[in-house]
C-alpha cells in the first residue's frame, strides 16, 4: 500500500490549481502560435497574451504595459535588478540588499559586484575565510564595497533606519528588499522604507513572490517579481513589472518580444494558466489566508512542546499566514528531512532556494538564529486541520528516532 503523501513546501511550489490545470489545456489548443507573428493563429495568441498580462496587472496594481513574462521568477529578479542598474548608470554603481534576500537577489548583486570590478571601477578586495569556513555570499557583498547590506533582527525583519542610511548613500541607485521572507513567513516594513526611496530618488525592487495570491499585494515598489507556481500557476512562467518612470536598459540581446524588454519567445500557455490560477487565488485568498492563518498559529504554539530545544522562528504576527520554520539544533536537519518524507510529509530544510543539499541558511544567519536541524513547514491552500494534527503526531516520534 502506497502512503498517501502531504505536500508541506508551498513556499517551493503551491500545487496546480483547478483553474490553472484547465486554462492550460484550452491555451494549448488556441495558443501555441508565435504571438508575435500576423496570422490568424498568431493573432489568436497575442490576444491571449494581452489578456492574460492586463489580468495580471490588475492584480498587481499597475498598467499593463508595466508588466513582462520571463521564464521564472528568478530571470524576472536578474533582468530587473540589471536593468534598473544599467538604466540608472549616470546616478552611480551602488545597490542596497537586505541580508535576508532571497539567493536569486544576492547571486543578481555578486554578478554586479563582477561587473563593477570587470569595468576597472575599485572595490574592495573579498573577505578571507574564517575559522567557520568561507565568508558567506552577504559577508562577500558587504566587503565589495559596491553593495550595501542591511541587517535584520532577531525576527527577521529589516532595520528602517539603517536601509534609510544606506538609500541615503551617495552613488546608490538600486535598492531591493523582499515583500515576506521565504525561509521563516515575517512580512518586512515595506511603507517605511519606500518612503525613504523615494525621498533619496532611489528604486525599490520588491520580489513578491511569496505574498502574490497570498497577501494582498503591496502598493510600494518601483521593480516588482513574482513567480506562477508560488500561487498556484505553472512553474515556467515570471513576472517582472516595471512602473513608468524607473530608468531600465536591457544589457542583454533583446528581439521584438514583450515590448523589447526580454529576449525570447514566451510560454503562452503557461502565461494564460499562471493568470487564471492567480484570478482564482485572489477569489479565494482572503478567507483561505485566516483559515491557514488559524493552522499555523496552532503549529506556532504546539511546536515548542515537542522537545525542550524547538525554537520557532519569524514574527509571531506580522507574518505570512501559510509558513512556520522552527529548528531542533540537536538532529540533522537532511535526516530530518528524508525521515518526514519517509512518514508522508515534504518539508524543505537548510537555505529554502538550496535544492539536493542542505546549506546553513544565510536567513538564520542573519537574524542570529541556530542554522542546524532548522525546518520550514508552508501550508498549500486546502490543507486541512486533519493533515497538521497527523503532522504533529508523527513529529515528536521521528525527532526521538534521530536523538
Amino acid at each position: 500500500m502506497v502512503k498517501a503523501v502531504t505536500h508541506f513546501d508551498a513556499a517551493s511550489a503551491e500545487p496546480p490549481h483547478p483553474a490553472a490545470r484547465a486554462a492550460l489545456a484550452a491555451a494549448l489548443d488556441e495558443g501555441w502560435a508565435d504571438p508575435a507573428r500576423l496570422y490568424r493563429s498568431g493573432r489568436r495568441a497575442r490576444m491571449l497574451l494581452d489578456q492574460s498580462r492586463a489580468v495580471v496587472a490588475e492584480v498587481l496594481g499597475c498598467r499593463a504595459r508595466e508588466v513582462v513574462f520571463t521564464a521564472s521568477g528568478t530571470a524576472a529578479i536578474h533582468y530587473g535588478v540589471a536593468g534598473v542598474l544599467a538604466g540608472r548608470r549616470r546616478v552611480g554603481r551602488r545597490l542596497v540588499v537586505s541580508a535576508v534576500e532571497h539567493s536569486a537577489v544576492l547571486h543578481a548583486a555578486e554578478t554586479h559586484v563582477g561587473a563593477v570590478r570587470a569595468d576597472g571601477v575599485p572595490a574592495e578586495s573579498v573577505p578571507a575565510a574564517n575559522g567557520d569556513g568561507e565568508p558567506t555570499i552577504t559577508e562577500v557583498l558587504e566587503a565589495s564595497g559596491v553593495v550595501g547590506v542591511v541587517g535584520v533582527d532577531a525576527s527577521g525583519r529589516v532595520d528602517v533606519e539603517a536601509f534609510e542610511r544606506e538609500l541615503r548613500v551617495p552613488g546608490t541607485a538600486l535598492a531591493c528588499l523582499q515583500a515576506a521572507n521565504h525561509e521563516v513567513g515575517t512580512v518586512q516594513p515595506l511603507a517605511p522604507v519606500f518612503a525613504a526611496a523615494v525621498a533619496a530618488g532611489v528604486p525599490l525592487l520588491v520580489d513578491a513572490a511569496q505574498v502574490v495570491g497570498r497577501l494582498p499585494v503591496p502598493d510600494e515598489w518601483s521593480v516588482l517579481c513574482a513567480s506562477s507556481h508560488k500561487w498556484g500557476g505553472p512553474p515556467g512562467v515570471g513576472v517582472l513589472a516595471v512602473r513608468k518612470g524607473t530608468r531600465f536598459a536591457p544589457v542583454w540581446a533583446v528581439d521584438e518580444h514583450e515590448d523589447g524588454r526580454v529576449p525570447g519567445a514566451v510560454n503562452v500557455p503557461g502565461i494564460v494558466a499562471a493568470a487564471a490560477a492567480l484570478v482564482a487565488r485572489e477569489g479565494e485568498r482572503e478567507a483561505e489566508a485566516l483559515r491557514l492563518r488559524a493552522l499555523t498559529d496552532r503549529l506556532r504554539a504546539r511546536l515548542p512542546r515537542v522537545a525542550d530545544d524547538v525554537d520557532v522562528f519569524g514574527d509571531p504576527a506580522d507574518r505570512l499566514p501559510n509558513l512556520v520554520a522552527f529548528s531542533c539544533p540537536a538532529v540533522n536537519a537532511e535526516a530530518l528531512v528524508l525521515d518526514l518524507d519517509q512518514a508522508g510529509f515534504e518539508v524543505s530544510s537548510g537555505s529554502a532556494c538550496t535544492s539536493d543539499t542542505v546549506t546553513p541558511s544565510h536567513v538564520l544567519v542573519a537574524m542570529g538564529a541556530a542554522d542546524r536541524g532548522n525546518v520550514r513547514v508552508s501550508l498549500p491552500f486546502g490543507t486541512t486541520e486533519e493533515e497538521v494534527d497527523r503532522f504533529l503526531a508523527v513529529l515528536p516520534g521521528v525527532l526521538d528516532r534521530l536523538r
